[in-house]
């Protein structure tokens, strides 16, 4: 049976070094996906996501293939990075099965609709809304899909070089942050 842990980082570059790191240990990279906000990246190389991408763009089945097809690519993950609309984000970089399910989802026109979709991967509702507020506020998430009797170990791998996101958040709820996503 599979789970999802998932790792936040300060920087994009930690957060892929954290994708090889999970790699190395023998994740797939089609079970490894990368949301991004940290604004300090160049974009400019980025294509843009659109939910209508594939004919059966209504169960999202379309659009998720084609984004498999390109992040399955002999690059990896990296190919299949783009830019997704968020509400409440703005543009992410993203690439990778989450970034396939928040297309497909319509995330780009409903608000949650990053929560939902890390809620759907496996993380609590909390934790959904730390994540969520990590990326808006620069971060960079990682998450695998793992068996669950790993899950422990490759918890470990993702982490080194991240932040504690329960740490972090008592932080932003003393500067007025209301622990839900905007």
């Amino acid at each position: 049976m599979k789970t999802t842990v998932s790792a936040i980082f300060d920087s994009y570059s930690d957060a892929l070094a954290a994708v090889e790191r999970a790699v190395s240990a023998g994740v797939p990279r089609d079970d490894i996906s990368v949301l991004s906000n940290d604004r300090t990246m160049d974009r400019s190389g980025y294509r843009d996501y659109a939910p209508a991408v594939a004919d059966d763009s209504s169960t999202g089945a379309g659009t998720g293939a084609s984004l498999g097809a390109v992040a399955g690519g002999t690059a990896g993950i990296l190919a299949g990075l783009g830019i997704l609309a968020i509400p409440g984000l703005g543009p992410v970089v993203a690439a990778g099965w989450l970034a396939a399910t928040l297309v497909g989802a319509g995330a780009g026109a409903a608000a949650g609709g990053l929560v939902g979709a890390l809620t759907g991967a496996g993380l609590s509702d909390d934790d959904a809304h730390v994540y969520a507020e990590g990326i808006r506020r620069g971060g960079t998430m990682v998450s695998a899909r793992v068996e669950s009797a790993q899950a422990s170990r490759l918890q470990t791998v993702l982490e080194a070089g991240s932040y504690n996101p329960r740490d972090r958040s008592s932080d932003w709820r003393s500067d007025g942050w209301t622990g839900r996503a905007a």
